[in-house]
This record gives C-alpha cells, sequence and structure tokens, in this order.
C-alpha cells in the first residue's frame, strides 16, 4: 500500500503565539514609552528597554520566523526613533529575538525564571550586537567600560521589569477567571 499524499505532508502544529495585532499594540506602546517617559527611570544613566522586554515576551511564544520579524520591526522602529544608530538597533534586536525564540523551545513560556535568564542573557547580547556594529560604523571607542557597566545595569532593569510584566499579566489574567 502506497502512502496517499495527505500522509507525506509534514505535521504542522498550528500557531498559539499571540494575535498579531495584540502584538503590534504592545510594541507601539513600548516604543511609546521609551521615547516618552521611560528615561525618567534612569539608573546609574541605565534606562530599562520596554521594547526588549516586548520582543523577548513575544518571541518566546512564537516560533523563530515569527520572532524575527518581530524583532526586524522592532528594531526598524527603534532605528527611526534614534536616527543616528545606522541599523545597529536593527541587527542587534532582531539578532535577540531569533536567540530568545531558540533558547525558550521546549520550555513553558509563562515560568518566571525562564523568561528572567532568557532576558538577562537577551539584554547583554543585544547591547554587545549593538556596540559592535557602532563601532564597525566608525563610533569611537574607549568607553567599553562605561557601557559594559550601563549594560550590565541596564540587564538587571529588564529583569526586574519582565518579572514585574509577568507578575501583572498573571493577576490580570487570574481575574479574568
Amino acid at each position: 500500500m502506497h502512502p496517499s499524499p495527505r500522509s507525506l505532508r509534514t505535521h504542522i502544529a498550528p500557531y498559539v503565539g499571540p494575535r498579531w495585532y495584540v502584538a503590534a499594540a504592545w510594541l507601539a506602546a513600548a516604543l511609546l514609552a521609551q521615547a516618552t517617559v521611560v528615561h525618567a527611570l534612569a539608573v546609574r544613566d541605565a534606562v530599562p528597554s520596554v521594547v526588549l522586554v516586548v520582543v523577548v515576551w513575544y518571541a518566546i511564544r512564537v516560533d523563530t520566523w515569527r520572532a524575527a520579524a518581530f524583532g526586524l520591526a522592532a528594531g526598524l522602529c527603534e532605528d527611526v526613533l534614534a536616527t543616528q544608530t545606522g541599523g545597529a538597533w536593527t541587527i542587534s534586536t532582531t539578532l535577540v529575538a531569533i536567540a530568545a525564540g531558540v533558547l525558550s523551545r521546549g520550555f513553558f513560556a509563562d515560568s518566571i525564571p525562564l523568561v528572567a535568564s532568557i532576558t538577562l542573557v537577551a539584554s547583554l547580547a543585544r547591547s554587545l550586537i549593538f556596540w559592535t556594529v557602532m563601532a564597525l560604523q566608525g563610533y569611537p571607542g574607549g568607553l567599553g567600560t562605561l557601557h559594559f557597566h550601563q549594560a550590565l545595569v541596564q540587564a538587571a532593569l529588564n529583569v526586574g521589569l519582565s518579572i514585574l510584566a509577568m507578575l501583572v499579566l498573571r493577576r490580570i489574567e487570574g481575574e479574568r477567571a
């Protein structure tokens, strides 16, 4: 007996991540907050990245292609708002979204330790990639120690922000149930 064409098709799991318009709304809100009020939360000249937290939130819930597309869109928006980064946010955010999506495979996306760990790694990797791209574009060197210290503080702020966001979302979802 020969297999039917239907049985030869590979099984594709249904999409279970956030709807695109919900993710787009979160990204728009994060970009607006990042450009307007988040700078008031600076600690030692490091500002938490709401955009990165939203990108990680989305990337750990979807497949790699969707994570890459979302990271690309987020990075492009950040580059447009920053004006003089020449694509550094686009490159770093896209690569970090892909990495976050790959790192989360096989884990529950609502695990606080998992999200905190991925956010920490994503924050540090994004800073490293961003400043590497900026250096390749001619940004003056010699400020590595300063940027490294800011990256560490920002990573801690991002982890705290992601944990807070998860706890708030759990509370909201608990009230709906």
